[in-house]
């Protein structure tokens, strides 16, 4: 008879009965020791998707996917449970309508009294929602590992708190050139420079992104082999979920061709800033340079007048000398502004350096103190250059001045001259300077030398380090502008105490070089030519007539390019055309030359300016056959470079004891002149060359006027134009004859003269276009 069962033990039997047949979470049944299904309950249903008439007696092997079973999976987890007594493991099951999921399974052995295994008691939970969360996360893991280990432009890797790098991928093989082989394990100090890593930048590095839980900085990093590389580098710390330290992520990128592009842009932007700079000032000064200039002309050329009329007792010499000065110093300030802005008109020829270095010999000793010792070195086979000599020498000049300022106890001054090959690579960085052949003139003193500061300035204008009273800042700013406008390249090269060095580049010329004129001391030469002086300054242009009759000129005026066209149009003939460059109105001065050359081929044309702008001045050259003579100018230079231009000796000046030119002794005695033309341009030039030659003019546009004239005054000669509106010329001069018996006629017209029988009266003719000369022989 059986033993009664223990009430509690009947009522945890029922209870956990009532359990297992509720739970629909789970899948709970038992299995026979042969691993057949023997009970079931709503779990199991609800997860494998079989009933309980279904499932109960069919083999565990129904749960396993087709690959399990052919691997013996089921039997081996039998088989295991059985001799351990327990299993539990993941895995793929199947439900019955073939899908699959993710199971958690727990198999327990049921043994009996002896040990004995009767069955196998089953759990299982379907954790699919959970298996595609950690595989996803898995996956993205995977994915992770994959995209830093493939990334090559930036180096990531892990260091340990120590610092000692404990991964490596792709990008750090790529930039950093180890492979993890080599790298793993070592300490990352290893990839900065000796230098940094004396002074602790690696473990500062690491202690800051410790503290503060990032670090970023740029500097320089070692290669494998030995390169250096301007890197950006990021120090995360890495901490556990407690906030354990547990190692720095570190991210390097190779960022040197940025912090070239950058270092690029900044020069560049610095050259911009230089060009907009040296743009500002060339405006300024082409703005003011024009009227500063004709004001200088109209002070030194009164300034010479005087000196030429008055006596020359040495009070007035000393203050005229004084005066003269204060202009050239004015002109000299106008011209390096000119030079700095690249606006000063070059009239460059080929030379060689030598010979303009040894001409200035005697000038740069004479420039200099006797305590500081001058050298010269000069390189065989010195190549030529192209430059205008004139404004080259004051390069050399405001060098040498420079360096004796800077050598206030004496030392040593070196001009050395060489040939020097510029590269692709040196002038990569350089603005507006080709690669190729260049003539090198190295100015180098033992002066005080500049500072960095004082450096980056030192051809900015106005700039200067002297005491007030001692210098206007422009030497440099005027050897700078005259080099880049000439082509070429300057470079300074100085440090405190260590004196200074100053290079001047000027592009190679195959050319033969020009021999330089010496200088002759010539007689002052002026002439008895006919000049038309066209300038808009009415007072700068009374000045030129006064220094033009002062070198025996007969000399013509208009206040502009239309003005001059109607004098030149007249008949009149014109020698010579000086015209300010910078003219009023429409009409240009190059423009209105060219077409008076196209009217009198044998005028010579001889510009002036104080500012050229563009209108002669092309590449900041003056155009070829192009003759400029620069305001302010002296007396001397006007006569020199007139004679110049019209290619003659002309007449070499005497003059009176008190200065005064004395005149051509053969001119007729002052006449009374009715001159009648309608051409009001033609009228005012004739009436300026009798004006020229001592004569009294009255000018009249038609004879009817010119006939009330003559009833009112006497007049010695009637000089008309034949074709006049109303009467006739030939008709007026019948009338006047008639009236005035002692009035002498010429007939001046571009047409053919009347026939000599035709007139009851003698008279002469000229034939327009007529010179002064031939005027003078027909009043005579």
């Amino acid at each position: 008879m059986d033993e009664p069962q223990n009430p509690m033990e009947v009522r945890e039997t029922v209870w956990a009965g009532q359990w297992i047949d509720s739970t629909t979470d789970y899948a709970i049944f038992a299995l026979s020791a042969d691993g057949r299904v023997v009970s079931w309950n709503p779990g199991g249903e609800h997860i494998h998707g079989y009933s309980r008439e279904e499932i109960l007696g069919r083999p565990l092997s129904v749960f396993y996917t087709h690959e399990d079973c052919r691997a013996g999976v089921p039997e081996n987890v039998l088989c295991e449970a059985r001799k351990t007594g327990r299993y539990s493991g993941e895995g793929w099951r199947v439900r019955k309508d073939g899908s699959f999921f993710w199971a958690s399974v727990v198999i327990t052995a049921l043994r009996g009294t002896s040990g004995q295994t009767l069955g196998f008691g089953k759990i299982v939970r379907d954790m699919s929602d959970k298996k595609q969360a950690h595989d996803a996360v898995v996956e993205s893991e995977r994915r992770f590992r994959l995209l830093v280990h493939g990334v090559t432009d930036y180096s990531i890797f892990m260091l340990s708190p120590e610092g000692n790098v404990t991964n490596w991928n792709q990008g750090a093989r790529r930039i950093k050139g180890y492979t993890a082989q080599e790298i793993i394990g070592s300490h990352f100090s290893r990839f900065y420079t000796p230098e940094d890593a004396a002074a602790g930048l690696p473990q500062r590095g690491l202690e800051t992104a410790a503290r503060e839980g990032r670090f970023e900085t740029e500097g320089w990093r070692v290669r494998k082999d030995g390169s250096r590389f301007w890197a950006h580098v990021v120090i995360d710390a890495i901490r556990d979920d407690d906030g354990t330290l547990v190692g720095f992520a570190k991210i390097t990128r190779d960022i040197s061709e940025r912090r070239e592009t950058e270092r690029a842009l900044d020069e560049t932007r610095s050259a911009l800033l230089q060009s907009q700079k040296i743009e500002a000032v060339g405006k300024l000064t082409g703005g003011v340079a024009h009227d500063f200039n004709n004001v200088l002309q109209v002070v030194r050329g009164n300034l010479e007048v005087i000196e030429s009329r008055l006596g020359r007792d040495s009070w007035m010499r000393e203050r005229l000398d004084k005066a003269i000065d204060a202009v050239e110093r004015g002109a000299k300030l106008a011209s390096q502004l000119l030079a700095f802005g690249r606006r000063q008109p070059l009239q460059p020829v080929v030379i060689n350096l030598a010979t303009t270095l040894r001409n200035m010999d005697d000038m740069l000793r004479r420039s200099l103190d006797e305590t500081i010792q001058v050298e010269t070195v000069v390189a065989g086979g010195l190549w030529n250059t192209c430059a205008d000599v004139h404004q080259l020498e004051n390069v050399i000049l405001n060098l040498a001045i420079n360096a004796r300022d800077a050598m206030p106890d004496g030392g040593k001054l070196t001009l050395e001259l060489g040939n020097a090959m510029l590269d692709d690579r040196y002038v990569a960085g350089l603005e507006d300077v080709p690669a190729g052949q260049y003539v090198v003139l190295a100015v180098t003193d033992t002066g005080v030398g500049m500072s960095p500061d004082v450096l980056a300035r030192a051809i900015d204008p106005f700039f200067t380090t002297k005491p007030e009273g001692y210098g206007t800042g422009l030497g440099l700013s005027m050897v700078y502008g005259f080099v880049k406008q000439s082509g070429g390249h300057l470079r300074i090269y100085s440090e405190s105490g260590h004196g200074t060095t100053v290079k001047v580049y000027l592009p190679r010329s195959t050319a033969s070089a020009v021999e330089p004129s010496s200088p002759v001391r010539m007689p002052l030469r002026g002439g008895r030519e006919t000049v038309l002086v066209v300038e808009d300054d009415r007072k700068l242009q009374s000045t030129v007539v006064d220094m033009l009759s002062g070198l025996g000129y007969t000399v013509l005026k208009a206040d502009d390019a239309q003005q001059a066209l109607t004098i030149i149009r007249s008949g009149v003939q014109v020698d010579l055309l000086f015209t300010d460059v910078v003219m009023p109105g429409p009409l240009k001065s190059p423009d209105m030359a060219r077409q008076a050359v196209g009217m009198l081929p044998q005028i010579k044309v001889l510009f002036t300016s104080g500012y050229t702008q563009n209108a002669i001045v092309h590449g900041g050259r003056l155009d070829d056959g192009v003759e400029l003579l620069s305001k302010p100018y002296s007396r001397e230079e006007l006569a020199r470079k007139i004679r110049r231009v019209l290619g003659t000796q002309g007449v070499e000046l005497e003059t009176t004891g008190n200065g005064n030119v004395e005149h051509d002794s053969t001119a007729p005695g002052s006449l009374r002149v009715l001159v009648v033309d309608d051409d009001a341009g033609s009228a005012d030039a004739v009436g300026a060359l009798l004006e020229m030659l001592g004569h009294r003019p009255v000018l009249h546009r038609s004879a009817e006027r010119a006939d009330d004239a003559l009833g009112v005054q006497e007049f010695d000669v009637l000089l008309t134009d034949i074709s006049l509106p109303g009467m006739s010329g030939i008709d007026f001069a019948i009338k006047a004859v008639r009236e005035h018996p002692h009035i002498r006629v010429v007939f001046s017209s571009g047409a053919d003269a009347p026939p000599a029988r035709q007139l009851p009266f003698s008279w002469r003719a000229l034939r327009k276009p007529y010179t002064a000369e031939d005027l003078r022989r027909a009043l005579a």
